[in-house]
């Protein structure tokens, strides 16, 4: 399992929880997309089976040494007081990687015998919901509204989230917030380099600055040579690109079928690269930025939901950017 990094606070609230023998029943772990949410929500599963088994037995810290017998179980996927819930794959995906858009009702319903019945190994079991913001509404929100309601003693709830303003009010009166921060520079690239250990580090560099804190949007971009598109783009954004040089660059690389990957990370960065500008201005040109981030959010939407040509739309969102170059003479 991938060590979380960078999520201190968290880490230390949960244990010293756990610690106290008064465990909240529902946690919810909120905060950015990517950041580590899922792999804490596992983590922290495994040391409460681990500890339930073995108590007072394991070393200070979230880890659960690999032999033991919750870790081998948890990695075979086959720990008896364990359940997750996600996004299955879609029934008649085309590709091994498409998911349902949902969990659904079915999933929610179906951890009924699991609930009704006693834990296995320890006096604990674990759910894991990632995400909860993928929970079908509202027959699946109800459906575990009413097991968060009246909770099978030992049971111990873990939603992520990445947006609880969408989770039902009911649900999140219901658990304890654990807020998770976006990592700090030294962290991403901590996380990066463990992950992508063929990366140089100017790759490393570039997904660092690209996932603004979160090692799931960077590790999205990798091997999409992302330091070229933000070269291009930041050259446009400096001196509004008037001969059109780089837009005509980014078309001819970004339109080709076999490139939509890139493309789809150029949809991406355009807004970002648009946001970093705006933090930088002040009045009418703040307001300027602001309608251009919205505007380029807006064709970066359409051009995913339209399957608009793509060098169309790389000249179209180039141009928004280069309305923020500083006016020369």
């Amino acid at each position: 399992m991938t060590r979380l990094r960078g999520q201190r606070a968290a880490t230390e609230a949960f244990l010293a929880a756990a610690a106290g023998g008064a465990m909240h029943h529902a946690w919810l772990l909120a905060g950015p997309k990517g950041v580590g949410k899922a792999l804490f929500a596992r983590a922290a599963a495994l040391r409460l089976l681990a500890e339930g088994m073995t108590p007072g037995a394991l070393p200070a810290g979230l880890d659960v040494p690999p032999t033991h017998q919750a870790a081998s179980l948890f990695a075979a996927g086959s720990h008896p007081d364990y359940r997750e819930l996600r996004r299955l794959p879609r029934k008649d995906a085309k590709a091994d990687d498409e998911l349902a858009r949902s969990i659904t009702v079915d999933q929610v319903r179906a951890l009924g015998p699991f609930l009704g019945t006693m834990p296995s190994l320890s006096p604990r079991r674990v759910i894991v919901i990632d995400a909860a913001d993928d929970l079908e509404r509202p027959g699946a929100s109800n459906a575990l509204l009413k097991s968060l309601e009246e909770p099978p003693a030992g049971t111990i709830f873990l939603l992520v989230s990445h947006a609880p303003g969408r989770l039902l009010p009911t649900i999140r009166s219901r658990c304890r917030v654990l807020r998770f921060e976006e990592l700090g520079a030294q962290d991403m690239t901590v996380v990066l380099g463990e992950e992508l250990p063929e990366a140089d580090a100017d790759e490393i560099a570039a997904l660092v600055r690209a996932g603004d804190g979160s090692p799931g949007r960077a590790l999205g971009y990798a091997g999409l040579d992302l330091g070229t598109i933000d070269s291009a783009l930041e050259a446009i954004g400096r001196d509004g690109d008037p001969a059109l040089t780089h837009r005509a660059a980014l078309a001819r690389a970004l339109s080709p079928k076999a490139a939509q990957p890139r493309y789809e990370a150029f949809l991406d960065r355009v807004p970002t690269v648009i946001a970093r500008l705006a933090t930088m201005r002040h009045g009418e040109e703040l307001r300027i930025a602001l309608d251009a981030f919205d505007e380029a959010r807006g064709i970066a939407a359409a051009a995913r939901a339209l399957s608009l040509d793509a060098a169309g739309t790389v000249h179209e969102l180039a141009g928004v950017l280069a309305r923020l170059a500083p006016r020369r003479g």
